[in-house]
């Protein structure tokens, strides 16, 4: 593959050269501004940025002048044709917008990225700047200690608390940190290497974007990062005049989060920005809305979110009903009983396989060897006997063998197992003889095996009974279908736990709840579940509360969030090896960023021993060797569990050391300052891989710098380089080594068989240890092997969100409009001309005359405005145009009536002495069902009622859509489990579920329709009195709502075995408790302090009493 690189280069170049060609002569002009900005005052480079303000505002400010008027006249005219004329208007002129900033960015981006880039020269040179003081630095003054007033003049610190660590900034950005800047702003990814300064490159672009005041978001893994950088950076932003907040410090839909989201710039997590986004999806008024449009965004470790964390949907989720009724406790007995007999039975078959294979039996031995490897792939006995010479090609040869011809032959290997168990694809299936186990102590032998439904239904049908009678039978044999469907998959996913998931492997139980271990990072995902019940049989094996199930009322993918924004770029240090994936479906070009300094680190061909044993007795012969010798070691593990076997190793050789893992991730900080010093050993499950800086001593570079040992290779070769990337940051010294077995999972599953052939070839001995690129180079094409497989199943899931993306857009547009009230006029006449349209077509197609009036009747109250035999004769346009412009008609006068008729009540309470109320609750009924509609009391008596209507349309369409839209999501996470029959049928199920999803679509949309107009066109008053109106009280956001992201395991697998890709098996998010710690000591009442003017800068000392009250007011601050 390399070859063919090198010939590729030859004839289209190498692509990072291509890249870079553009990118350096914008450099030079970078630092050409940079040079001559050393002679500007202070004040002269801030007002740079009113400066950049002024001219992008400059070139809007035609197009924005044409929107204005545009909307001048939307609010004048009544004409529906005329109103969607104007707003398609509006719409291209806000695309214009956007066309007319980028171009403006990009001109005065090598302006921009100086003033940045000298601010930063300034703070390190200076440990304090003072500037004439503007509005901005005296409200910021109130609560940033770094800003001090004197006078007209403010005084910016160089030091402040980055999320409770103290900073003296000392940062100036180099070329490379530049380049790394322009390619983040041209909405690409920058790859660059640990300690290059990521978060320093980020300012570069946010500062230039943010100057648009449309908001940049800059997206993190974790709320730890958010808060730091949002503290670290801040300042550099603030001097500037641009407001910076972290969402992550304000709780969901709280005025301080709405204000973090209008800020400037906006740091938070990637899981609070998405379930943001639904949150406000799900909203009831214009003031419970957080977020704005999505304008730009920058990913930081940009693979973890956009990859790792794409197969985990986001979910809002609240009680269904009999939600906590399941049969896990019911089967665990029989399932764990089984696996026990299994366990045993295979016990005895592998100690009989190694008996034969050493007589010189192959041809038995190897029936026996597979017979335990479709039993019990994970037999670490099994693994061992693998590892010897010749087993592992006897066992491939055996199986090649059985599967021919479509597994013809394999019945006879797993005519003695209970359960057969595909590793690779994370199947379990029951044999005969397991399911006639099963049922032993049942009186229906089927209870474990679900019924022929073609078949049974052609009994019923030759039967000939009568049409109920026949109905009823087919639905009891359809409800006996769902039940013992139930119930397999019940069984399957106990099975799965028992036999595929291990814990303090793939998961941990902690304060009696299992926590899933991301296998990216090693750290434990609250509030994350594997979907589709498996968490749940997790649960009943580890013996802990099994959660309730529960109902999806809104859900998206990070894919899908993300890809909504205008221009989405990114930054890690690991993103090469996924150029492809980042390409197709978020159409992100990677660049690879050169390092500042020669990269100095030494990276080994890897060892490659037999067994676990030797590979970890060797692991600790390294590790004491390197102690000794004084350098630091960072020990990657793949496990909890691995993580604990070797700390017990290294208690031996009492070699001190500590450890972090998912288990001890609270300590994460203090072993991580501590894991550059001399000696220190570390040993870390991945979780030290990715966003934590290991900083080395002189006497420790002297030494050979940091020791990476990995004692396996990861599925994922980018967690093997964020491993890597650990040591040699900004050209130290260092070394990687990795240490392979082929007992590992990766080798196990998918490259042992060459690498096996060459170590039999070699005629190996325990204990001895194969290195050589080709064996390194082997290794690496595994594990390429595993990331096409997962990127096919992110692939997969994001194809069935896809789906649900093109009607959550249809949707949430018409939520939008219902709850601003801006386009819903044009909404209501759109659907209104739909309903007539879908009336007229279906009547007139089935010539049903009788129908058409009965649903004219039923939906809006009036006869037919034409005889039957107009409707025969007339065309269809005729009849959809007519019938649209007089229900239009009827429309415009019914709400003019209703206005008039709620006028005088509505004038009666605000016109009342005393009234106080501000907003109130009308009552609605269209003779069946009443809601109740709130408005703004003094907007309604002074539009004479008008006001109250248009309130009464946003709520009535509102709550009609919400209620359709979370029955139809019901439907649909039903719809994904039933379409997964159809691979029995060799039918795709995905384009099943698109067709019958759009169908369902359909028909929603079209219920959804006749329900609001039936409603809009009936509802009135009830009572004419003011005894009906009552004040409103505050709303209450509904409770019970649970946010969570599910483990979406492997899309094909949930396909194979009927059942959906990616359902809402959420469980509740354990809160965090949080602990308020007191920012400054406490101060008694008596006690004497200085206060300072926050204006003037004048400073008084005076008792805290009277201090008190000035504070409260805002007008004054502590000093000391």
């Amino acid at each position: 593959m390399s070859l063919l690189n090198s010939v590729l280069k030859v004839f289209v170049g190498d692509k990072t050269k291509k890249d870079l060609a553009g990118i350096l002569p914008l450099v030079s002009e970078i630092n050409q501004y940079f040079d001559s900005y050393n002679e500007l005052s202070n004040d002269q480079l801030r007002n740079k940025t009113q400066g950049f303000k002024d001219l992008i505002n400059k070139n809007l400010n035609q197009v924005q002048d044409q929107i204005n008027e545009l909307k001048i006249e939307i609010n004048q005219t009544d004409d529906i044709d005329q109103k969607e004329n104007l707003y398609q208007q509006v719409d291209d002129l806000t695309t214009q917008i956007r066309e007319i900033t980028a171009e403006t960015l990009e001109k005065i981006l090598p302006e921009a990225f100086a003033v940045v880039k000298e601010t930063a020269r300034r703070f390190v040179e200076n440990t304090s700047i003072e500037v004439t003081a503007s509005e901005f630095d005296r409200m910021l003054s109130q609560n940033k200690s770094y800003i001090k007033l004197s006078g007209d003049k403010a005084h910016w610190s160089n030091s402040w608390d980055a999320a409770g660590k103290p900073v003296v900034w000392d940062m100036i950005h180099y070329d490379v940190q530049l380049i790394g800047g322009i390619v983040l702003h041209q909405g690409k990814i920058a790859e660059m290497q640990t300690g290059e300064g990521k978060t320093l490159v980020a300012t570069l672009p946010v500062y230039l974007n943010a100057l648009t005041g449309r908001g940049v978001h800059l997206v993190t893994v974790n709320d730890y990062l958010a808060k730091r950088d949002s503290a670290w950076m801040g300042p550099l932003f603030e001097f500037h005049g641009l407001s910076v907040d972290c969402i992550d410090y304000h709780k969901p839909n709280s005025p301080q989060r709405r204000k973090a989201y209008h800020a400037d710039i906006t740091y938070g997590t990637n899981n609070e920005f998405g379930f943001d986004y639904l949150r406000d999806n799900m909203a009831h008024t214009p003031e419970d809305l957080v977020q704005p449009k999505h304008h730009y965004a920058i990913v930081d470790e940009v693979d973890s979110v956009l990859i790792d964390d794409a197969r985990t949907p986001l979910i809002i989720s609240g009680p269904t009903p009999e939600g906590d009724r399941h049969e896990f406790d019911l089967l665990k007995p029989k399932v764990s009983s089984l696996v026990a007999k299994q366990r045993t039975y295979l016990t005895g078959v592998l100690a009989e396989a190694k008996k034969k294979i050493t007589e010189g039996d192959t041809k038995e031995g190897g029936i026996l060897l597979l017979r335990v490897y479709r039993g019990l792939p994970k037999n670490k006995s099994l693994i061992k006997f693998l590892s010897q010479e010749g087993v592992k090609q006897l066992l491939q040869k055996t199986e090649n063998f059985y599967m021919q011809d479509n597994n013809r032959e394999m019945h006879q290997i797993d005519a003695e197992l209970f359960f057969t168990i595909d590793e690779k694809n994370n199947q379990i299936e029951l044999t005969d003889k397991g399911i006639e186990t099963l049922s032993s102590d049942v009186e229906d032998k089927n209870f474990f095996v679900l019924p022929d439904i073609g078949g049974e239904i052609a009994k019923i049908e030759v039967q000939e009974l009568e049409p109920k009678e026949e109905a009823l039978l087919k639905e009891e044999l359809f409800k006996e279908f769902s039940v013992k469907g139930e119930r397999i998959h019940s069984m399957n996913q106990l099975f799965k736990a028992y036999t595929l998931f291990e814990k303090d492997i793939e998961y941990v139980v902690m304060e009696n709840k299992v926590m899933i271990v991301d296998e990216q990072t090693g750290r434990i995902m609250d509030g994350r579940r594997y979907s589709d019940g498996l968490h749940q049989a997790i649960e009943a094996k580890e013996n802990v509360k099994i959660e309730a199930a529960t109902q999806t009322f809104a859900t998206i993918t990070l894919q899908n969030y993300f890809r909504m924004y205008e221009k989405l770029s990114g930054m890690t240090g690991t993103a090469i090896t996924e150029a492809g994936e980042f390409w197709e479906i978020y159409k992100l070009d990677v660049i690879e960023i050169p390092t500042n300094r020669p990269i100095a680190r030494k990276d080994r061909e890897d060892l490659i021993y037999k067994t676990k044993r030797e590979k970890y007795n060797a692991v600790i012969e390294e590790v004491t060797a390197l102690s000794k010798a004084g350098r630091p070691i960072l020990i990657g593990t793949t496990s909890v569990e691995i993580s604990e076997l070797l700390s017990k190793m290294l208690h031996i050789r009492k070699i001190h050391h500590n450890v972090l893992n998912a288990k001890l991730h609270k300590k994460e900080a203090d072993i991580v300052a501590e894991a550059g010093n001399p000696g220190v050993v570390t040993i870390a499950t991945n979780m030290a891989g990715r966003g934590t800086d290991i900083k080395l001593s002189d006497k420790v570079k002297q030494a050979g710098g940091l020791a990476i040992i990995g004692t396996e290779r990861h599925d994922s070769r980018r967690v093997d380089r964020q491993l890597r990337g650990r040591s040699g940051r900004q050209g130290d010294p260092g070394s990687s080594q990795f240490y392979v077995s082929l007992e590992d999972n990766l080798m196990r599953l998918f490259g042992s068989e060459r690498v096996a052939k060459v170590m039999d070839r070699m005629g190996l001995e325990e204990g001895e240890v194969i290195q050589h690129s080709m064996m390194t180079k082997s290794i690496e094409r595994a594990q390429k092997k595993v990331e096409e497989n997962n990127f096919g199943i992110r692939k997969r899931l994001l194809e069935y969100d896809d789906v649900m993306s093109a009607q959550r857009e249809v949707i949430y547009k018409r939520r939008k409009h219902a709850l601003s009230g801006t386009r819903l006029k044009l909404d209501i006449a759109n659907i209104l001309f739909e309903t007539c349209e879908e009336i007229v077509m279906t009547n007139k197609g089935s010539s049903d005359f009788k129908n058409f009036e009965f649903e004219l009747i039923s939906n809006f109250s009036m006869t037919s405005p034409i005889d039957a035999e107009e409707f025969k004769e007339t065309p269809d346009n005729e009849i959809i145009n007519k019938l649209f412009e007089l229900l239009n008609q009827n429309y415009s006068d019914k709400i003019a009536a209703n206005a008039a008729l709620a006028f005088p009540v509505i004038k009666n309470v605000y016109e009342r002495p005393g009234n106080t109320y501000e907003r109130i609750v009308v009552p609605f009924t269209d003779g069946i069902k009443t809601l109740n509609v709130v408005t703004n009391l003094k907007k309604a008596y002074e539009s004479e009622g008008k006001y109250l209507i248009e309130d009464f349309e946003r709520n009535i369409t509102l709550a009609l859509i919400d209620e359709a839209w979370k029955t139809h999501l019901r439907k649909m996470d039903e719809l994904k489990q039933s379409v997964q029959l159809a691979v029995h049928e060799q039918k795709d199920p995905l384009l099943i579920y698109k067709f019958e999803a759009f169908e369902l679509f359909k028909i929603m949309i079209n219920s959804l329709n006749k329900e609001v107009l039936s409603f809009l066109f009936k509802g009135g008053l009830p009572q004419q009195s003011e005894s009906q109106i009552q004040e409103a009280k505050k709303p209450v956001t509904p409770k019970g709502y649970k946010t969570t992201k599910d483990e979406v395991y492997n899309t094909d697998e949930l396909a194979q075995r009927n059942r959906s890709a990616g359902a809402a098996a959420g469980g509740p998010q354990r809160t965090a408790v949080e602990t308020i710690i007191r920012e400054m000591p406490k101060i008694g009442r008596n006690e004497k302090v200085v206060i300072k003017n926050v204006s003037t800068g004048e400073t008084k000392t005076v008792k805290f009493k009277q201090a008190e009250p000035l504070i409260k007011k805002g007008e004054w601050v502590i000093s000391n």
